[in-house]
């Protein structure tokens, strides 16, 4: 549409039309739930809609009634027009993929106050009548001619599509035993309670006993079912929770409201001999099509290339119990091309190789690559890349921790990212605390802790069976 132009009253006869043809899609149908509010399921819930004297989704009564508006606001009588008053008869659905033609005919005109009476109707493509009714407007008396509106673009998101999976997957039977470390606050007591509830853990409350009881029952709170094991101060808390762990008495540790760096202390304690501790970020990023892992986020300063490695293999690991086969693993520098200049071009190659003769198995490796080389297939294209990793991984490995930090933070307050997070590496995964952290997110690093224990459990009858295990460590 070059130009947006008004017809006059002067200029406006009986008997005048305009038209435009519009076909219904589930977009529009979800814009306008957005727009109004109006989230009546026979619009949004396909389920409850098979169910409807409808069959079906249908659209919005009022987004044909908005189309007309469109038609009387842009070309008749058009810009400077004012509504008085409409009347409509709904006398069918519109369904998804229907096609309706919106037409206005000017039925009678009022030279005294300049208004105009139109028919309204809306047919659809099997000549059906799905909506008619009658319009009053002032119409324009000066004449308009005016370029339309720049538009923004709009993207609709869902919010919880991936981490929402994460916790289908972990609908499991059979929830894990897992420590939560001095719950002595009542979101901690919640997010135990609310994991419980949702079949993920079966948590044992490691801390203070009177104080978790008084917390408890401050808050209104439920934990008689939950074991209780008494722990006199923090430190001892969390002593308490891995002696359980090595102990195989639970198979997962939950921070509940211990200082991190304490409970990554001890956890890196724990690790010693069997590899180094991880922790690993699951983003839903509503820009990316994928969930997206980034590590280490929380762990290591400056890891050397050893502790790289095994870096890389939790996060894996994680990969393959959360569902990505094989994942695409980037190792993230300022480039692509490898050079002493930036160790952690060498330290990428290196790994490359590593993967390359099996101390790295589970995932397909490729580095040094930027992150625009990383997440956009055009940027890798651009930079002569053609790997399956370049412009689709699913890990990013960041060269550091304060890059791993502060792409994390970047992606969550800028990007809209929703995060779960989990420790890996030790002998049971752990789940981190964190003040940013809303409960729908700390449900979510509880189910990773699940899926986890599940994947090593099936690793493990593969192993006693004599197959190749799952995972890859």
């Amino acid at each position: 549409m070059p130009f947006i132009e008004n017809k006059t009253y002067d200029e406006i006869a009986i008997g005048d039309s305009a038209q435009l043809v519009r076909r219904l899609t589930l977009r529009d149908i979800e814009m306008f739930a957005v727009l109004s509010g109006d989230v009546n399921p026979a619009h949004l819930d396909l389920e409850y809609a098979k169910h409807t004297v409808f069959g079906d989704l249908i659209g919005h009564g009022m987004w044909g009634a908005a189309l007309i508006s469109t038609v009387l606001g842009t070309q008749l009588p058009g810009p400077g027009t004012i509504y008085r008053s409409q009347t409509l008869s709904f006398s069918r659905p519109v369904k998804i993929g229907d096609r309706l033609t919106v037409k206005v005919v000017v039925t009678r005109k009022d030279p005294e106050k300049k208004r105009i009476g139109l028919d309204c109707s809306a047919v659809n493509e099997s000549g059906e009548t799905v909506i008619s009714g009658t319009a009053e407007v002032v119409a324009p008396t000066v004449k308009v001619k005016r370029p339309p509106a720049e538009l923004p673009t709009v993207r609709l998101e869902h919010r919880r599509p991936r981490l929402q999976r994460l916790l289908d997957l972990a609908a499991d039977p059979a929830p894990v035993r897992a420590a939560i470390v001095n719950p002595v606050d009542a979101d901690a007591l919640e997010l135990a309670l609310q994991a419980a509830e949702a079949g993920l853990l079966q948590p044992v409350l490691v801390g203070r006993a009177a104080v978790i009881r008084r917390v408890a029952a401050d808050a209104g709170l439920d934990i008689a079912s939950f074991d209780l094991v008494q722990a006199d101060d923090e430190q001892a808390a969390i002593d308490t929770a891995f002696a359980l762990a090595r102990t195989g008495k639970v198979e997962a540790i939950v921070n509940g409201s211990v200082a991190e760096d304490e409970l990554v202390a001890a956890a890196a304690a724990a690790c010693a001999g069997r590899g180094a501790l991880s922790q690993i970020m699951v983003m839903d990023v509503p820009t990316y099509p994928r969930p997206l892992l980034i590590t280490d986020t929380g762990v290591h300063v400056a890891p050397t290339l050893t502790v790289k490695r095994d870096i890389v293999q939790n996060a894996i690991d994680l990969a393959l119990a959360i569902g990505i086969a094989c994942p695409r693993v980037a190792l993230l520098s300022a480039g692509v091309v490898v050079t002493p200049r930036v160790p952690s071009t060498l330290d990428a190659a290196q790994l490359c190789k590593m993967a390359d003769r099996g101390q790295i198995t589970g995932g397909q490796l490729d580095g040094p690559l930027s992150f625009e080389t990383a997440v956009n297939e055009a940027a890798a294209r651009a930079k002569g890349l053609t790997s399956p990793v370049a412009g689709n991984a699913d890990i990013l490995v960041v060269p550091n921790l304060e890059a791993g930090d502060m792409l994390a933070m970047e992606l969550r307050h800028l990007a809209d990212a929703q995060a779960a997070g989990i420790l890996m590496g030790a002998r049971v995964p752990i789940v981190p605390g964190g003040s940013g952290d809303t409960m729908p997110s700390r449900l979510v690093s509880c189910a990773l802790a699940l899926l986890v224990v599940q994947a090593r459990t099936r690793a493990g009858f593969a192993a006693a069976a004599g197959e190749p295990p799952s995972t890859g460590g």
